[in-house]
């Protein structure tokens, strides 16, 4: 139970499953395969969930959320497993968690002040006891993203820039002061300007407020820039995980290191520079490795089973039979992790 205390988050061998088409002649569609992460609590990091458009990162994000239910496997926050309905209290699970998403013209109503909502915040979950507590509260989270109440009071959403109002998405979501913060796509609908400062942001406040960020994303330079560490998803499956600089400097996977040739500046996005086949339900569905049909690497064994994940250097681990960062000595006679 120790152990567990010391995790923020634990995801154990989640998968979703969706049926795609009819009951009959439907199709079964993995969207996420047996993924296992965890988040240490004691200190706070931003993690980088990167891959493809329909990899199934945003489908995790969701299962993180509590937007969807994981079909198998166990997701445990603080402690506290997501299978736990009875004693799930869904406003601490709002205090503790709160979301980020890509479009933020679509999180507030063209009808509503943005100051609404985050008032509301304020005081439907119990932070302030009254106006005057709330007025506080939601100027200095307004403050810590470069706004203020001033400057926001009053106006509506279309009276904002993408960027200036993803500030005040970011705002709504530190009111709680929570331990995590995912952000889904978060710099996806913003200009390639304002790009760094809202992931400058998430390292700011992750640094004042000892707030864990998952970050989701497709924009592999701003993932490199801001993670301490990396998670590749590859149609449905962690293929790679680590500290960012390792996996930067030696990708150990093939489809890592694809991606890193792929993606030269920030703000490019590797399915612009990689001429990858369409998405093809099938792949979801291979028995073996799903990257052999297109890794220069692949031998005969990779067309015929599927890889454990294996331990590299201790704080990373590779999906491969021939990872491109060899195991040490040590690493080799355990060979497997679980």
């Amino acid at each position: 139970m120790n152990d567990v205390s010391k995790k923020l988050l634990e995801i154990k061998n989640v998968s979703k499953i969706f049926r795609i088409g009819g009951m009959l002649r439907g199709k079964k569609l993995v969207a996420v395969d047996d993924i296992s992460l965890d988040i240490d609590a004691v200190n706070p990091v931003i993690l980088s969930i990167v891959g493809e458009s329909g990899c199934g990162k945003t489908t995790l994000c969701k299962m993180l959320l509590r937007l969807y239910k994981p079909d198998l496997g166990d997701i445990i926050l603080d402690g506290k497993s997501y299978a736990d309905k009875k004693n799930y209290d869904s406003r601490q699970f709002r205090l503790n968690v709160q979301p980020i998403f890509q479009n933020p013209y679509e999180a507030f109503s063209a009808r509503k002040t943005v100051d609404t909502y985050l008032f509301n915040t304020a005081l439907r979950l119990g932070i302030a006891r009254n106006s005057f507590e709330a007025e506080k509260l939601v100027d200095e989270a307004l403050k810590s993203v470069g706004l203020s109440l001033a400057t926001v009071k009053g106006k509506y959403p279309t009276q904002f820039s993408g960027g200036e109002l993803q500030r005040v998405s970011i705002a709504r979501a530190l009111i709680p002061r929570p331990k995590l913060i995912i952000a889904d796509e978060p710099v996806a609908a913003i200009d390639a300007s304002m790009k760094m400062n809202i992931v400058n942001l998430f390292k700011e406040l992750k640094d004042k407020y000892n707030i864990t960020f998952i970050y989701i994303t497709h924009d592999l330079s701003t993932a490199y820039y801001v993670s301490d560490y990396i998670a590749t998803i590859y149609r449905g499956s962690l293929i790679e995980y680590g500290p960012a600089k390792e996996i930067m400097d030696e990708p150990a996977h093939p489809y890592t290191e694809l991606l890193m040739n792929a993606v030269p500046v920030i703000g490019d996005k590797w399915d612009e520079g990689l001429s990858l086949p369409d998405l093809e339900d099938k792949e979801y569905a291979i028995t073996y490795c799903k990257f052999a049909p297109r890794c220069q690497y692949a031998t005969e064994e990779c067309r015929q089973g599927r890889p454990d994940m294996t331990a590299i250097n201790g704080s990373r681990k590779v999906l491969c039979f021939h990872p491109l960062v060899k195991p040490s000595q040590e690493e080799s006679a355990e060979v497997k992790m679980a």
